[in-house]
């Protein structure tokens, strides 16, 4: 008998303590999940239970918090000039979460941030008074590009080279986060539903072909490889390009410019495809690629601080595929971010700045919890005279080339244009873009911008970067250099 019960209480005290440590287990591991997840109906009753901090742009708070009218949440999140600001702030939402600045500066905005809390608030838990994200984006340059993009489908960014403070993210269609700010479903459906994808940033996070702006990567490559000594030695290029191993034929689009043998700058101010195609394929597939990597291209991890979409040159290419990427065609996909950055670090003398949207974030009294200029780090993309020929040469372009409509009274402007194929056999409509900088002739100023137009009401044959997307661009600088 003695036996039976001592083996039955060590049973006993077996099963007592198997449950002590699955009690624990809940507790402290899986309680936590529990907590942490994103369908706990306490976690938004906490998240909304008081005012968020705000997304400020020049001085002036973007976003809000206003009193709900019933239910457990007790304040929603609101937008000032929300379609116009959406490419920057993302949305906060009671239902659907937060995505961009609002997602990434969450805890600071909410105030569960631990730099926020004084030892009063750690020993009670308690939230502290949110913080704010102070951004660097230019409201004029801002309303300038969306204004200029209007009913169009594309995207735009614009960039201060010496600095890297993004002055400006547009996105088009546009939302306005306030219809979903308390989660109304009809308003979710019908963004999500959109075949538009208003929800998309096209500014960061929709890589395209980039077309003919990718010419000035591979300028950069030949020039800094030694391939040719400067923009205005001539080149080695027939006209039309047969590119290697096959019997296609590339050909210009104006079949009347002088591009056979073309220098670079005229290469760039007729935008020569035979000319960059044989560039390439001279240069190999590992030249373009380095070149392409320094600008940003490959980058799995380019934080603004959202998370930009890889712009990608691609490698595994025959001689032929490489050719095509000579001219930002075959598998070369850009942001306009990263096509902004192309045209910044050239205008900076050929360093980049690391871009950034967000140039501080504060404490609800002010008091500066991380500065993102000072942080902001800098490298040598190719060397300056490198970028003074080929700023030289992008002026030719905007003087007397394919990107007139970029011309500025008072400014220093250069640029490029592109078209890109859509779809196969490029049966939907081109792709258009513009990359440039300007520089204000009377302050020094600078700012380099980059602009596609995936869709607008113009016929096929108008298509151009310097028809639709070099007045953007136009915009966008007069608005940064006061112009």
């Amino acid at each position: 008998m003695n036996k039976t019960i001592r083996r039955a209480s060590v049973f006993t005290l077996l099963l007592v303590l198997s449950l002590l440590v699955r009690a624990t287990w809940v507790q402290f591991y899986d309680g936590r999940a529990l907590a942490d997840d994103k369908d706990n109906r306490r976690n938004a009753i906490s998240l909304y239970a008081n005012p968020l901090g705000n997304i400020i742009v020049a001085g002036d708070a973007i976003t809000g918090s206003a009193p709900t009218k019933g239910g457990d949440l007790k304040y929603r999140r609101t937008y000032t000039n929300g379609s116009l600001y959406a490419a920057v702030t993302g949305y906060s939402s009671q239902v659907y979460g937060a995505t961009q600045l609002e997602g990434i500066y969450r805890n600071l905005l909410d105030g569960s941030d631990v730099r926020l809390k004084n030892p009063l608030d750690s020993l009670t838990n308690q939230r502290a008074d949110p913080g704010d994200v102070i951004t660097t984006i230019d409201p004029a340059v801002q309303r300038a590009g969306f204004e200029a993009l209007g009913d169009k489908k594309g995207a735009a960014v614009a960039i201060d080279p010496r600095t890297g403070r993004i002055l400006g993210v547009v996105s088009t269609p546009s939302y306005d986060p306030s219809k979903i700010s308390t989660g109304d479903g009809d308003a979710w459906r019908q963004l999500t539903q959109d075949p538009d994808k208003p929800l998309v940033n096209r500014a960061l996070r929709q890589p395209l072909p980039p077309g003919s702006t990718f010419k000035l990567v591979v300028a950069s490559a030949a020039l800094e490889s030694g391939l040719y000594d400067g923009v205005d030695v001539r080149t080695d290029s027939p006209d039309p390009y047969t590119l290697p191993g096959t019997r296609t034929v590339l050909r210009n689009e104006n079949t009347s410019a002088p591009c056979e043998d073309a220098t670079i700058r005229v290469a760039l101010q007729y935008s020569c495809n035979n000319v960059f195609a044989k560039m390439a394929v001279d240069l190999g597939q590992d030249k373009v690629r380095a070149m392409a990597e320094k600008f940003g291209f490959n980058d799995t991890a380019q934080d603004v601080p959202v998370r930009a979409y890889t712009s990608v040159y691609p490698s595994g290419m025959d001689r032929s595929s490489t050719a095509l990427t000579g001219i930002g065609q075959f598998d070369v996909t850009a942001t306009p971010l990263q096509m902004a950055m192309v045209s910044a670090a050239i205008a900076n003398d050929g360093k980049l700045v690391a871009p950034h949207m967000v140039s501080r974030t504060s404490d609800a009294g002010g008091t500066v919890l991380k500065n993102y200029d000072d942080d902001a780090g800098s490298e040598r993309i190719v060397g300056a005279d490198t970028a003074r020929q080929l700023r030289s040469a992008m002026r030719t372009v905007v003087e007397k080339g394919t990107g007139t409509n970029a011309r500025i009274a008072g400014a220093t402007v250069g640029g490029k244009t592109g078209t890109a194929q859509h779809g196969e056999k490029n049966s939907k409509t081109p792709y258009a873009w513009f990359t440039s900088y300007g520089t204000s002739d009377s302050t020094g100023k600078q700012v380099a911008v980059a602009v596609i137009v995936e869709q607008s009401d113009a016929a096929r044959s108008e298509v151009s970067g310097n028809g639709l997307a070099a007045p953007v661009a136009r915009a966008m600088m007069r608005a940064a250099l006061g112009s």
